[in-house]
């Protein structure tokens, strides 16, 4: 049998080996929080690990205070999140609206072939 060749192929081949259920990563904006909370409880119902922002920079909190933090940990947690994307075997857009950090997630998880799920599917960039 040949060694997976890719580093995805390698992780997939590793979540298989582990028994692993389905990872879900949620996208969306974070005005969608109380609906990315009620996502994350179906999708947990339903078997599936499931990563999801878990910080909201436009709610008042003294970690963000400072708006150059703030600007440094937005940046520090985009890239968190394409871990998370990147760690998924699917991703979950949640809410009717995408902005421009949603769209640049949809296209990182489409290049690297993830399936992308709409709770809107009308809002999908790509239809």
């Amino acid at each position: 049998m040949s060694q997976p060749s890719t580093p995805e192929d390698q992780l997939a081949a590793v979540k298989k080996q582990l028994r692993l259920p389905a990872i879900v990563a949620i996208c969306g904006s974070t005005r969608f929080m109380a609906e990315m909370a009620e996502a994350d409880l179906r999708e947990t119902k339903a078997g599936r690990i499931v990563v999801k922002p878990g910080c909201d920079l436009k709610s008042p909190n003294a970690l963000w205070a400072d708006p150059t933090e703030a600007q440094a940990l937005k940046v520090q947690l985009d890239a968190l999140h394409r871990a998370k994307i990147r760690l998924a075997d699917e991703v979950l857009v949640v809410g009717d609206y995408i902005g421009d950090s949603t769209r640049a997630e949809i296209a990182y998880a489409r290049s690297l072939n993830k399936p992308v799920r709409f709770t809107h599917p009308e809002v999908d960039p790509d239809v």
